[in-house]
């Protein structure tokens, strides 16, 4: 073969098919750059030695193994593992392609100046190309890596999920199998079935009000409460300010305990001190009837998560220029105007964002729900579906999986706040009025 190339472009496919045929070969034939083929080819070495391996990982990731009921379970199939590997082996698989294409692309690439300059790129050019323009991508490449396996493969794999069998009691492993059902799972919580359908609505409905009440409640108590202390007349506002934070400061584990045992309907604190004022005659049912339950979370959710956005609004406040107020004032505005008018929208236009993102924590605020309430009380469909008066999606998913064991029916749940939170949370977040002004 030869190594010679024309400067007019013709040697473009010869350089193409040397460097698809074999990773690094034209690297070497052409531009006589040892070090980076000999690395290309290195890597195309090691994938070809792997490729029984890779079979192996696809095809169980394919059958997710055999029942063999005869077989010690210590030696079984495990359907799980070979999950978990498949997707591993496809994302190693995906980032060899990435390198074989960018060996063909840094071979055109080479090819390409050869043609402009007429001189072949040494060694020594590669290098500084290294501690050059390819430095940034170098250095992303181990955190890529990390986020490939480490946030990418756990997010496939908990989709995947969803589409098999896994769920107690006959498709649990070790002891059995589980089978890939395509979209069954979907098809039973969305309508193949009227209890799990019903368990999904009320839940659904139940998350999207609980999460624009909670984002609601918080920053119009915070707004409120930022204003009363930015007020000239108020005398001591630093006392005040370190009382309001001290909700935010205790962890909310320890507060949502805390207030559940206030709020117990046998032995708490309010109901008897409610009673021995003679203001109730019984104790109310603070955590046992639906209704009462949701706005008890509500309600406690305010008081643990308003003083953020008291502290977030009060610091916007305070970077408004006066003179905006003062020349309001010699125009003869009054208080709640000014306030209406230019507060507000400045405030907006600096929050908007951060609204957003409470909205979609909120949604997802497993703690609030799961330590004060544990998704109780219970309801109709509960001893089938697991599903509490007050849960939302997120703790379902963990009654799902801890309960009842349905890790297809949980994997599911998860799929859908992705599909429909992710999507939601871009649209709204780039369409806000800061982030198209490029303050974001």
């Amino acid at each position: 073969m030869s190594t010679t190339l024309n400067r007019d472009g013709s040697s473009k496919n010869r350089v193409l098919f040397t460097s698809i045929l074999f990773m690094g070969l034209s690297h070497i034939l052409y531009f006589k750059q040892y070090v980076k083929g000999i690395l290309y080819a290195i890597t195309e070495v090691v994938g070809l030695c792997l490729i029984p391996f890779f079979a192996n990982g696809i095809y169980n990731l394919i059958t997710l193994g055999e029942p063999q009921p005869n077989v010690p379970v210590k030696l079984r199939d495990n359907s799980i593992f070979m999950l978990i590997d498949g997707i591993m082996i496809l994302t190693v698989i995906a980032v060899f392609l990435i390198v074989y294409v960018m060996s063909v692309r840094s071979s055109l690439t080479e090819y390409r100046d050869f043609c402009r300059n007429g001189l072949k790129n040494k060694a020594q050019n590669s290098v500084k190309s290294i501690a050059g323009n390819a430095f940034p991508a170098i250095g992303m490449a181990p955190a890529v890596l990390l986020i490939l396996f480490f946030v990418v493969v756990p997010l496939v794999f908990s989709a995947c999920v969803a589409f098999t069998n896994y769920s107690a009691p006959d498709h649990v492993t070790p002891n059995n199998t589980v089978d890939w059902v395509g979209f069954d799972n979907f098809v039973t919580m969305f309508g193949g079935e009227a209890t799990w359908t019903s368990a999904f609505g009320r839940v659904a409905i139940w998350t999207l009000v609980w999460g624009v009440l909670a984002t609601l409640t918080c920053y119009v108590g915070g707004l409120i409460m930022a204003v009363v202390l930015n007020e000239s007349k108020i005398k001591i506002k630093p006392v005040f300010r370190s009382i309001f934070i001290l909700p935010y400061a205790v962890p909310a584990v320890v507060s949502m305990l805390v207030w559940k045992n206030l709020l117990n309907g046998s032995f708490g604190i309010v109901n008897r001190t409610l009673m021995a004022a003679d203001i109730i005659s019984g104790p109310i049912p603070w955590l046992s009837d639906v209704w009462i339950c949701r706005a008890v979370c509500v309600l406690v959710n305010l008081w643990a998560g308003f003083s953020y956005f008291m502290l977030l609004i009060m610091g916007n406040m305070t970077a408004i220029s006066q003179d905006i107020y003062e020349a309001a004032k010699i125009d003869g505005a009054s208080r709640f105007y000014t306030f209406r008018k230019i507060t507000i929208p400045l405030i907006l236009y600096q929050t908007t964002p951060l609204i957003i993102m409470s909205f979609t924590h909120n949604i997802n605020n497993f703690g609030a729900i799961y330590f004060l309430t544990g998704g109780a009380p219970k309801v109709a469909d509960s001893t089938l579906t697991s599903a509490g008066g007050t849960d939302i999606l997120v703790t379902w998913i963990y009654q799902l999986t801890m309960t009842l064991m349905k890790y297809n029916y949980a994997s599911v749940l998860a799929v859908v706040i992705f599909v429909v939170l992710t999507p939601f949370a871009i649209f709204t977040f780039r369409n806000t009025k800061s982030y198209k002004e490029g303050e974001l």
